[in-house]
């Protein structure tokens, strides 16, 4: 059944006059320039400084939108009201055809796309190269802010991407439902604690979701200058993408988590490329799971609070040690 859900997915790309993008929720530069042409709304979710240094000509922002639409403690989305000012006073309509970008392979851009998804869009694509790709085709970039008519929303949520802790935990001896932890080995093995405690959702499947990428090792090479751009986080081709995700069933629900949702998004619309119909984002992911005690976990491992507290103290000792002999030495001179 796996075999011929995948070979069906393929056919439908491969026979598709567009392109494999036009399978899915993931498209290119040819897809964003022409969506442009007819329309369509451009939003750059990067931040303000970014969006002023150069954009795609006509894109809209809201600033960083991974801060503007969430709750900076729980990291899920802000209450809905305030969510439509914040799209409407932009011209953001999830009912329009939309076009989300960032940087080259950055999940903020699929958060955004997760967004217009969650509030009822249909129409929503997302540019994994973002303005990385767009300038490397060519193609020119403004420095202009767009501004688009503001609007009136009212937004209802479609649950049918979404899912709650309470229905996680429902879920976990459902053999229909399947669980990709998107986070690093770490923090699946309970060695890097970013919650109230470590672990993760017992039957999750880890795949962190830097496997997407032609180079999962891009940031890191990147910040020890060992490679020139981010042209290794762009998007494996559709065959290898299938092979990373061999050994689950595209016909079953699939639960994506993290941290937070954020990274989570961008495996939710990769696997939407790939085309599972059933994927689902846990906004609240590890960070909801863990603060609820009672949630089942395997490699649980209680964060000490303690043994940072000690590790801050000896940091704030060394910084004053450093300051100490700083100003001894300019007092010297």
């Amino acid at each position: 059944m796996k075999r011929l859900c995948y070979a069906m997915a393929l056919a439908l790309a491969l026979l598709c006059d567009l392109g494999w993008a036009a399978a899915g929720p993931i498209v290119d530069t040819a897809f964003v320039a022409d969506a442009a042409k007819r329309g369509a709304i451009l939003w750059d979710v990067r931040n303000a400084q970014e969006y002023g240094e150069g954009h795609l000509p006509g894109a809209v922002s809201i600033g960083d939108a991974a801060q503007m639409l969430r709750d900076p403690n729980t990291e899920d989305f802000i209450s809905t009201d305030k969510i439509e000012k914040i799209l409407g006073s932009a011209g953001i309509d999830p009912a329009r055809e939309i076009v989300v970008y960032g940087n080259r392979g950055a999940w903020n851009a699929y958060l955004g796309l997760y967004a217009m998804q969650y509030f009822g869009g249909t129409h929503a694509h997302v540019y994994h190269g973002g303005i990385d790709d767009w300038q490397a085709d060519g193609k020119a970039i403004s420095t202009e802010a767009a501004r688009l008519p503001p609007i009136s929303l009212k937004l209802s949520t479609n649950g049918s991407v979404a899912v709650s802790t309470e229905q996680v935990i429902a879920q976990l001896k459902n053999p229909n439902v399947q669980i990709i932890d998107v986070r690093t080995p770490g923090e699946f093995r309970s060695e890097d604690i970013r919650a109230i405690r470590g672990g993760h959702i017992p039957g999750a499947i880890n795949i962190p979701y830097e496997m997407n990428w032609v180079d999962p090792e891009t940031p890191m090479k990147l910040a020890k200058k060992q490679v020139a751009n981010s042209s290794g986080m762009s998007l494996k081709p559709a065959d290898q993408l299938q092979a990373l995700y061999a050994n689950l069933d595209p016909s079953k629900e699939t639960i994506v988590y993290c941290q937070s949702g954020a990274r989570a998004s961008e495996t939710a619309g990769v696997l939407q490329q790939l085309g599972f119909k059933r994927v689902k984002v846990y906004d609240s992911s590890w960070l909801g799971y863990a603060g609820k005690l009672s949630a089942p976990a395997n490699n649980e491992t209680f964060f000490n609070v303690g043994a940072l507290n000690g590790r801050l103290t000896a940091m704030q000792r060394r910084i004053e040690q450093l300051e100490s002999k700083l100003a001894a030495s300019k007092a010297a001179k």
